[in-house]
């Protein structure tokens, strides 16, 4: 039963997390440039997101959006929904804001249940507070066009399979390839923080 997980997945998230040592095992690059991923800098921006796990058919399920393309870090990357941190607000506040601007989905029915390990991203130089929420049914998504290309949700299910786990070849504009481990979601390749995050959560829902 849907409300079953929730009650277990709370629990879990009272414990100590897995943290950091098992994000980095979805870090892109190698080990030496991976222990960038550790430490943010002092003048790292802060962002936050928002992981929405709600039933369908009672199976647990979350929601990823593809990002359009444009010229910036994240331009096609798959991501939860979530944006910079404004100063007149908590952080859980800005993850609902984000999600409500990003797919509509309603805060007022979104139950914060706990919150994943923080992750500094190198590249954009962000530190990013991943907030774990659920709502009791399906959102009725919208997705703003400006932020969002495509809706992608996941059974937790296939998350917990080793399918979805695979491991690629890519190449950055700097002019060398890099091997990149990354969550096959629908034919689409979920790798980077995204994937970093969603590792975590798969470790606490295995356990």
């Amino acid at each position: 039963m849907f409300s079953e997980f929730i009650i277990q997945l709370k629990k879990a998230l009272q414990n100590p997390l897995p943290g950091k040592e098992v994000q980095i095992r979805m870090a892109p690059y190698n080990h030496k440039v991976n222990e960038k991923f550790k430490d943010r800098t002092e003048k790292a921006k802060t962002a936050c997101v928002l992981i929405l796990i709600y039933p369908i058919n009672n199976v647990p399920h979350l929601v990823l959006m593809k990002r359009p393309s444009y010229d910036g870090h994240h331009s096609g990357q798959i991501s939860f929904p979530g944006g910079k941190h404004e100063n007149d607000e908590t952080y859980e506040d800005t993850a609902l804001r984000e999600a409500k601007e990003e797919l509509r989905i309603v805060p007022e029915k979104v139950n914060i249940l706990g919150q994943l390990t923080t992750l500094f991203i190198p590249p954009s130089n962000f530190e990013v507070f991943p907030f774990i929420g659920f709502t009791g049914e399906r959102p009725e998504f919208m997705k703003d066009p400006k932020e969002v290309e495509s809706i992608i949700e996941i059974d937790l299910p296939y998350l917990l399979s080793d399918e979805c786990i695979k491991e690629k070849t890519m190449s950055l504009s700097a002019g060398f390839d890099f091997n990149v481990p990354y969550f096959d979601i629908k034919n689409e390749v979920v790798w980077g923080a995204t994937a970093m995050v969603l590792f975590e959560l798969r470790e606490i829902l295995r356990s």
